[in-house]
């Protein structure tokens, strides 16, 4: 099912040494989420996309605007109405909201029991969750002896017990450490195909849209900044924003890395604070050619390269790099319009 944004706005008072304050999260956004996808809204702390995905998820109205489920409007229905529709969407959250006191097949069960469902079925239902899971053999184990993993498992089940045919996943991986993390998204990713869903991850980790999503939309103090399909994004960042979050991408030490099950050389690299005066993307063969040593053969031009390093996406490898070029100025336009020429996307600082 795919979910349409109209001009959404939402804005809070909130309450200051005994003065009221308005603050607005969200802002005139529009976006079309198509269905059968994983799609990524990623986000600075404070940039309103936690705040989005409570309209998108229909946990909250907007003030002005609409949200379609398909053909269907729903942020404008009943109570009882609201309610039948939420029942057919699942969210999985930062911290699990496990109950403590069931265990995992009983956390599982628990939107089932919710929804009506004859107990006859409930106890298979549950079984078939876990499974698809990995989690089986914990079906009678206390919340308290499994670890994140195995809890954010739980989770996932618990959420798609009722098969629904949306997913919102609310900064998912954030308790997780690297390797824990890449299991889940795979986990999702493979749960996504399976069931036809779609799914909706809000993020603020790069490495979260670059290992998961196949589109994404950029939120910056409440508007979408950007959109557009991941390898795009990647190889093409159009906004500042934008561009720092591929510049930061996990920038983890070696050890750091291989402690966490990562793969080399998925990191950019920065060794100097000082910016280079471009930014080069390479997308697929180009990432392992020595482009930049032709262009100075080619032109009276020298280069000094300031960050460097490769994302490698689900289909293709998307390269950053950060550099100074220099010589005369028509040297230097030569050899930038050459790089474009050879399939290298050019951005001037």
């Amino acid at each position: 099912m795919y979910i349409k944004l109209e001009n959404l706005n939402k804005t809070y008072t909130s309450i200051l040494n005994g003065e009221k304050k308005e603050i607005t999260a969200v802002k005139s956004v529009s976006l079309d989420i198509p269905e059968n996808t994983i799609f990524g809204i990623i986000g600075k702390s404070g940039a309103g996309k936690s705040s989005l995905v409570r309209l998108i998820s229909l946990l909250e109205k907007p003030d002005e605007g609409m949200v379609f489920y398909g053909e269907e409007r729903v942020d404008n229905l009943s109570k009882n109405e609201l309610i039948a529709q939420r029942r057919k969407t699942g969210m999985i959250f930062q911290n699990f909201n496990l109950f403590s006191s069931r265990t995992a097949g009983k956390n599982v069960a628990y939107p089932l029991e919710i929804a009506g469902w004859p107990k006859a079925m409930i106890a298979p239902k549950v079984k078939e969750m876990l499974a698809l899971v990995g989690l089986e053999d914990r079906i009678n184990a206390p919340i308290s002896t499994l670890s994140g993993g195995q809890k954010q498992r739980v989770a996932i089940a618990r959420a798609l017990a009722t098969e629904p045919g949306i997913l919102f996943c609310d900064e998912a991986t954030s308790a997780l450490d690297p390797n824990t993390t890449r299991q889940i998204l795979s986990l999702i990713k493979d749960i996504q195909k399976k069931m036809n869903l779609t799914v909706v991850m809000i993020t603020h980790q790069m490495e979260v849209v670059r290992d998961a999503c196949e589109r994404v939309a950029v939120i910056e103090n409440g508007q979408v900044v950007e959109t557009g399909l991941v390898k795009e994004i990647f190889s093409n960042p159009q906004t500042k924003t934008t561009q720092e979050f591929i510049k930061n991408l996990s920038n983890k030490s070696e050890a750091e890395d291989e402690a966490s099950g990562g793969k080399s050389g998925d990191d950019i690299v920065k060794w100097t604070k000082k910016d280079g005066s471009f930014l080069l993307h390479f997308v697929g063969e180009t990432t392992g050619e020595p482009v930049l040593c032709r262009m100075a053969k080619l032109f009276e031009v020298e280069f000094n390269i300031l960050a460097a390093g490769i994302a490698h996406l689900p289909d293709e490898a998307v390269g950053y790099m950060e550099v100074d070029i220099t010589g005369e100025k028509d040297e230097v336009e030569k050899a930038v319009q050459w790089l474009k020429e050879n399939n290298v996307r050019v951005q001037k600082r």
